[in-house]
């Protein structure tokens, strides 16, 4: 259609799909009981996950206080002797402050104490040892030293030798960490924790301290499962490690609440929900660096000199997860909702249609081969396929199709010639498409009771005799009746087509043949059926017939206009049609491609 006529056909037409119905109780059954299910499925989404309400994300701040006292005893030299001396850590001591929602628990660690900046031998390491000032480089440093080299090499310790940095010293020994951890009793220490949310979207705040919150409890997972105040000691029983082994070196705790907020007036609920992860990786190696430590200094003035004592700190650092989400009638994304899960009531026509090809195509493959009894059903599958599909090719230039009166079917031939007789193509074979009686029923054709219709085995018999070919007759000719071609050479091989692909009488010589295709008044009676108002004088009414009988013809023999418009007639047939109504000049023009 060219591109001028497509908006006019646009703004003055509608277009909609054919809907195919199936009377089948089982298909029928089954479709229903598919859409019972999608239907149940649908509203179960909807009721459980609340699918018609506005969900918001939440917006939270936490705040944490870490309560619990500790007795540490550590090792002090009093006259040349070590002592043991208690200590105690508060608050104050263990924990440090942290950015974001995190807070942190020290409980274990390791002192360097006395540090002043000076000159001093470096901790011995594979780095740092040496032999002579040679194996040590005046002002190098790398990030994994104590201090800035000098370039010579000292004694550290008896026969150990390292390089002279200028840092703080004493330098920091690497030392094993304390077995167990000096704080291990914090696993009794508790951390409150207040956290308040916000849904700005639907204007409500929330907090997790409840109105008849009692400041004595402590969470548990059943009996208490609201409570803001945990044990830390509980917290890592409810992940399944245990408290001591990770003291040791550390690690980090996830505490993690989930808020589940349903805003409407009929069903509100609001609480928050409290689990816990282990964050780090618990099976890491010593080589590693398992846990979780940092380093800090206390500075202090002794003598009118500064120094500092140097502790390496382990511990847990627990960071605090807000998730959740609050949800509110709207009644726009119920709307949203049910428009997208109409799609899925056609899930039971696309599975049905499924079935249908899947079980033909294979079902009936099998039954080419075994001929068993179930192909009943297959062929009524079948049928629905050849109802729903329409297989059509692609029109070209090439494309022509072809119809032997001996063979059922029909041949389609999509190639170039070049040179060779159409007769011996042998083409793809397709179905022959069923024909539609009734325009033929309404020409009111008449046919002699003395000669027999050509569907009946008599006639049938007669156009398989075999006769010879006449001598004069191409190679090509099956039926003795076929002429030359009066195109140029390049174009002959289209009129080298015979009636028949095995040697037999030929089709002009059946009673039909002249009834439908060469009959004056039936062709008149087409035309005029057409183009009432058509006049048929002499000088165009041959013509006009000739080409009617053309398309007679091919419809006849071809049972589909589509397939019509690509048809080849036989040379015997067309030189029939040419003898019955010849053209003034006596030069034909041949098959022209419609495309």
């Amino acid at each position: 259609m060219p591109a001028r006529c497509q908006f006019p056909d646009m703004c003055h037409s509608l277009e909609i799909r054919k809907v195919i119905q199936i009377q089948n109780l089982w298909f029928g059954t089954l479709k229903q009981l598919l859409l019972m299910g999608t239907l149940c499925y649908i509203c179960f989404a909807l009721v459980t996950d609340k699918l018609y309400q506005k969900k918001e994300s939440v917006i939270s701040s936490v705040h944490t206080k870490v309560k619990g006292l500790a007795e540490v005893k550590e090792e002090t030299i009093e006259n040349g002797e070590k002592k043991a001396v208690p200590t105690v850590f508060d608050t104050a001591d263990y924990t440090f402050p942290l950015q974001g929602n995190s807070f942190f628990v020290m409980t274990n660690f390791l002192k360097t104490k006395g540090q002043q900046r000076g000159l001093c031998a470096e901790y011995p390491t594979h780095r740092t040892l040496c032999h002579s000032d040679k194996n040590c480089k005046q002002g190098w440093m790398d990030p994994q030293s104590k201090g800035i080299q000098t370039g010579k090499c000292v004694v550290y310790e008896g026969n150990q030798k390292t390089c002279e940095v200028y840092a703080w010293c004493p330098t920091e020994a690497t030392a094993k960490v304390p077995r167990p951890a000096l704080l291990n009793s914090a696993e009794n220490f508790t951390v409150f924790i207040k956290n308040n949310i916000d849904f700005p979207g639907h204007n409500y705040t929330m907090r997790n301290i409840l109105p008849d919150f009692n400041k004595t409890c402590t969470f548990h997972k059943t009996k208490d499962p609201l409570c803001p105040i945990f044990r830390l000691g509980d917290i890592f029983q409810e992940t399944g490690d245990n408290f001591s082994e990770v003291a040791i070196q550390g690690g980090i705790m996830g505490i993690e609440i989930y808020w589940d907020c349903n805003l409407d007036s009929w069903s509100y609920h609001c609480r928050p929900q409290y689990r816990f992860r282990r964050l780090d990786d618990k099976i890491t190696n010593e080589s590693l660096y398992p846990g979780y430590n940092f380093r800090h200094a206390k500075y202090y003035m002794e003598n009118g000199v500064e120094k500092r004592t140097l502790v390496k700190v382990f511990g847990i650092r627990f960071d605090i997860l807000v998730f959740g989400t609050g949800g509110k009638f709207h009644i726009i994304s119920l709307i949203v909702y049910i428009g997208s899960t109409l799609s899925y009531f056609g899930l039971a026509t696309v599975f049905i249609d499924f079935l249908i090809n899947t079980y033909s195509s294979a079902c009936c493959r099998s039954c080419v081969y075994r001929h068993c009894k179930c192909c009943e059903g297959c062929v009524i599958n079948e049928y629905y396929n050849r109802k729903k599909c329409e297989v059509i090719v692609v029109p070209n230039q090439t494309l022509k199709y072809v119809s032997f009166v001996d063979e059922a079917h029909i041949r389609m031939v999509d190639e170039q010639l070049c040179g060779r007789s159409l007769q011996d193509v042998k083409g793809k074979k397709v179905p022959r498409p069923s024909m539609d009686f009734r325009e033929l029923s309404r020409l009111r054709l008449s046919l002699p009771d003395a000669r027999p219709n050509p569907e009946q085995p008599e006639q049938m018999q007669l156009l398989t005799e075999v006769k010879t070919p006449r001598s004069s007759s191409p190679a090509w000719c099956r039926c003795g009746n076929c002429l030359p071609s009066q195109l140029p050479k390049d174009r002959q091989c289209l009129e080298e087509l015979c009636c028949r692909k095995e040697p037999g009488t030929c089709i002009t010589a059946s009673e039909l043949f002249r009834e439908l295709v060469l009959s004056r008044r039936a062709l008149q009676f087409f035309l005029l059926y057409q183009e009432p108002l058509l006049t048929l004088d002499t000088d165009a009414a041959d013509s006009l017939l000739r080409h009617g009988a053309y398309r007679c013809y091919a419809t006849w023999r071809f049972g589909s206009p589509d397939l019509a418009d690509f048809a080849i007639l036989p040379s015997c047939c067309r030189w029939r049609i040419r003898n019955k109504f010849p053209k003034s000049e006596g030069q034909y023009s041949g098959f022209k491609s419609p495309y």
